[in-house]
């Protein structure tokens, strides 16, 4: 699927700049503010330009598909990691823990659905601190029985700990772009 037909319904906020963005070097007046944040459903990092009056905060869900917004303005622009301000930065493995709770059937079907990459790999090895062993944990569980909940998944399997956690981790490292050959989650 091409990525200009990809778009984001919702955004996390990272980081709310009433200010602009601290790296612009225009004068003050000219700034206008902005919103970082995280799409919920391709984790696109976005910019936004919010309404008049309106100052989100971090962690709010905001609206940003086609039709009316109360909040958002305007997308103004896909942004990479580099881009991002430092304290959104620091927030970013966090939003995405959220979004994964908040998300649970989509993402317990990472455990339920996936396949070997290769005859020596696992897409579940992909996820932080899942090795072979692990792997072939969750593999036999899931035999028996699909998970139905993060709960079910640490019920059924030992060894593993904060599934939320293992995939926000997995997320921002493919964000990041930091040694992945494979993408789970981020694509583009």
């Amino acid at each position: 699927m091409n990525n200009d037909k990809k778009r984001e319904e919702y955004i996390w906020v990272l980081d709310f700049l009433p200010r602009g963005h601290p790296e612009d070097e225009r004068p003050a007046y000219q700034k206008e503010p902005l919103i970082q944040g995280i799409g919920e459903k391709y984790f696109m990092i976005l910019e936004s330009a919010p309404k008049k009056g309106n100052t989100p905060s971090q962690y709010d869900r905001l609206y940003v598909g086609r039709g009316e917004r109360k909040v958002v303005d305007h997308v103004k622009k896909r942004i990479d990691y580099e881009d991002l301000t430092h304290g959104a930065q620091l927030e970013l493995p966090y939003i995405i823990e959220e979004i994964v709770k908040e998300n649970e059937e989509r993402f317990i079907d990472i455990f339920n659905n996936a396949q070997p990459i290769t005859t020596r790999k696992h897409t579940l090895e992909l996820l932080p601190g899942i090795g072979k062993k692990l792997m072939w944990k969750i593999l036999d569980a899931r035999e028996e029985s699909e998970f139905s909940s993060f709960d079910d998944l640490l019920e059924r399997v030992d060894g593993i700990h904060n599934p939320e956690k293992i995939i926000a981790n997995r997320v921002v490292k493919e964000i990041k772009g930091e040694d992945v050959k494979y993408k789970i989650f981020v694509e583009g």
